[in-house]
């Protein structure tokens, strides 16, 4: 059974940081590319990073550019989200999510989310 676990949300102030983690399980890991993906009250989903399998290319929204950085732990099945200079219109729920090619493909399985409130 294909499981991605999120972790790590919590309430930080604006200009601190999180760190969440997606362990992933029931598939191999090394052959799919992990997505964070997230969604704000009243708003849609979007994305915000991706990490190939491959080469370990990346992926970022441009609002996060330069503040989060996205890695995994092949060792851990492990994807890792690192947020840091946290802005209050990063307030979400945040999923990981393993996406088909690189990267590019569609989401088919998702994580539960797990909650970012940044407070100002």
């Amino acid at each position: 059974e294909v499981q991605l676990v999120d972790s790590g949300g919590g309430l930080v102030q604006a200009g601190g940081s999180l760190r969440l983690s997606c362990a992933a399980s029931g598939f191999p890991f090394d052959d799919y590319a992990i997505g964070w993906f997230r969604q704000a009250p009243g708003k849609e989903r979007e994305g915000v990073s991706c990490m190939t399998s491959t080469d370990g290319s990346t992926y970022y929204l441009h609002a996060v550019k330069g503040r989060f950085t996205i890695s995994r732990d092949k060792a851990k099945n492990t994807v890792y989200l690192q947020m840091n200079s946290l802005k209050p219109e990063d307030t979400a729920v945040y999923y990981c999510a393993r996406v088909r090619g690189l990267c590019q493909g569609g989401v088919d399985y998702w994580g539960q989310g797990t909650e970012v409130t940044v407070s100002s």
